[in-house]
């Protein structure tokens, strides 16, 4: 039996809604929101920032991650929010059986033997229409901005994990939720995690 799941995933894929989907079917605490307002509140950083940058890059990547010495214990800013996420994710991964979304936990969490790594993606059509449906993005330009959502997650996780983000080398599990869709998902890794 698995007690940690963790769920990356392409922008558009559903993970979210799958990772909540699976921990309720799980009986599993749930992480993803709950992660922002925690370092929030222990770092002073606003919740919005930690949002939009806690996975993933912004801009260029040499600026954002090799000359931002903000002085946060001589860290920048991005490797202070890094610190208080993995230390974050190490304790939630010790107090409970739980589902956390993204923010390179597969990696944090790599040495548990008691994880299971998922990997969402989905084709293109699929994260289109459900970005704009679902998530409220508007829809023009929508493919340039799935690409460059998936971009600054890729760029975040490279330099933090020096691996491939979505290489399914990374996971035990990799699913195309425009196959199987939300529920099939969430049922396909609630089996696994049960074993």
């Amino acid at each position: 039996m698995k007690r940690i799941v963790t769920i990356s995933r392409e922008y558009g894929s559903g993970g979210r809604d799958i990772a909540k989907l699976t921990a309720e079917k799980l009986g599993y605490q749930f992480y993803d929101q709950a992660i922002i307002s925690t370092v929030a509140e222990a770092t002073g950083l606003n919740p919005e920032y930690i949002k939009n940058h806690g996975e993933s890059a912004r801009g260029s990547y040499f600026f954002n991650y090799g000359y931002m010495g903000m002085g946060f214990n001589s860290f920048s800013l991005p490797d202070f929010l890094w610190q208080k996420q993995r230390e974050l994710i190490l304790y939630l991964a010790q107090t409970g059986n739980c589902v956390i979304v993204g923010r390179c936990s597969d990696y944090i969490l790599r040495e548990r033997d008691d994880c299971l790594n998922v990997f969402i993606h989905g084709d293109l059509e699929s994260r289109k229409k459900r970005a704009v449906e679902v998530y409220g993005d508007p829809v023009k330009n929508i493919e340039k901005h799935l690409r460059d959502k998936d971009k600054k997650r890729k760029t975040h996780y490279r330099y933090y994990t020096d691996q491939i983000w979505g290489n399914a080398s990374n996971y035990h599990l990799t699913l195309d939720s425009s196959e199987f869709g939300i529920e099939g998902c969430a049922d396909i890794i609630t089996y696994l995690a049960g074993k």
